[in-house]
């Protein structure tokens, strides 16, 4: 008998519970919106027509996913940008996405941003590869490379009896011999660049599990 009215009583409080909780999920969002209503009205046409404030950026270093860019004109000869410049270097027109400006100029949102390139000035690497191999004993290598000095002391020579022409098709082969104004030479996409690296204080080395 004793069970039976603990079971009841049990029964009956879970009943009340189940009212309480679903009066109170009812009185409440009415209390506030009451209190606030201005707020409330806000949140919901914001939410509605989905604005948002504007954010700043520096747009000499944006943040990545803020900008995107135009891809740049890429010449087919030399296979590198066309306003590529002496500082191998060639700028491209970004634009930033809806929502964002630049700093202090809102009604600015594109810029231009710098992109590494390979500065050329119409000096063909198989042409002095060939020259060097085939007309280097005569300096033809080093008068196209623009050296007419040693390219006359070659000849005369004959390429000091070959060593200093074995040299110089090493030298051009692995690119290390560029021309006299310091510019790369014009080879095809996948032609046989190399790329010299470099290490520095600021270079970060990488444990062997993370390469």
């Amino acid at each position: 008998m004793e069970i039976r009215l603990i079971k009841c009583v049990l029964y009956s409080l879970n009943d009340w519970t189940i009212v309480i909780v679903s009066f109170l999920m009812i009185i409440c969002p009415l209390v506030s919106s009451e209190i606030d209503p201005k707020s409330s009205s806000q949140a919901t046409s914001s939410s509605l027509h989905g604005e948002r404030k504007a954010i700043s950026i520096n747009c000499s270093k944006p943040l990545m996913a803020t900008y995107f860019c135009e891809p740049p004109q890429i010449d087919p000869e030399t296979q590198q940008p066309v306003n590529c410049g002496k500082n191998n270097r060639a700028k491209i027109n970004c634009s930033l996405y809806d929502g964002f400006y630049c700093d202090g100029q809102k009604n600015i949102t594109s810029f231009e941003r710098e992109i590494e390139c390979l500065y050329t000035n119409g000096y063909h690497f198989e042409t002095a590869l060939l020259l060097s191999i085939f007309l280097g004993m005569f300096g033809a290598d080093r008068f196209y490379l623009g050296y007419p000095a040693i390219g006359l002391l070659k000849l005369c020579t004959f390429g000091c009896f070959f060593i200093l022409q074995f040299i110089d098709v090493i030298l051009i082969a692995l690119q290390v011999l560029k021309p006299v104004d310091n510019s790369n030479y014009i080879m095809k996409y996948y032609g046989p660049r190399l790329k010299i690296l470099y290490a520095d204080n600021n270079t970060f080395p990488l444990s062997r599990h993370e390469l």
